[in-house]
């Protein structure tokens, strides 16, 4: 078992979950749509992304899901077992520029956040429903979600 494994009994609702900070910058983006095969030029073209209202290139909402995916994962351990996940788009988030080819600009850095909203048994299974979502600079959350985690026990 993981070092850091999580147990169904040493959780509680309300207990949150660690914090994951992302920066998302344009090379990310491009790597992202070469990984994930989604080329839609609001993701790389400015004047293209502006004309469409956007106000500018946005971050993939699928690259915001494999964030929260990441979050959950990281905090349930191995030994844990995602049941249920889903997010939805509320917002939009735009990346950093590059002050190098390896440096993004200073700006905003996005924060991946869940907690524990029920604890429950479900058959064999120790379950948590969380509520999470990836946070802007400002407070908002732009890609609400919900997952449901089977835990194992100590016993």
């Amino acid at each position: 078992m993981s070092n850091n494994q999580i147990f169904w009994e040493d959780v509680k609702e309300g207990m949150e979950l660690p914090t994951l900070p992302k920066i998302a910058h344009s090379v990310m983006l491009v790597k992202w749509a070469g990984a994930s095969g989604d080329f839609n030029p609001h993701h790389y073209e400015d004047a293209f992304a502006k004309s469409q209202g956007t106000g500018g290139v946005i971050v993939h909402g699928l690259l915001k899901h494999a964030w929260l995916v990441q979050l959950v994962t990281n905090w349930m351990g191995d030994e844990g077992f995602m049941k249920k996940f889903s997010c939805q788009y509320r917002g939009m988030d735009y990346p950093r520029l590059m002050k190098t080819m390896n440096e993004p600009v200073e700006g905003e850095t996005w924060l991946c956040k869940g907690k524990i909203v029920k604890k429950f048994v479900d058959g064999e299974n120790h379950c948590v429903d969380l509520e999470i979502g990836v946070e802007n600079g400002k407070g908002e959350v732009t890609t609400p979600g919900t997952a449901t985690v089977i835990l194992p026990t100590r016993s």
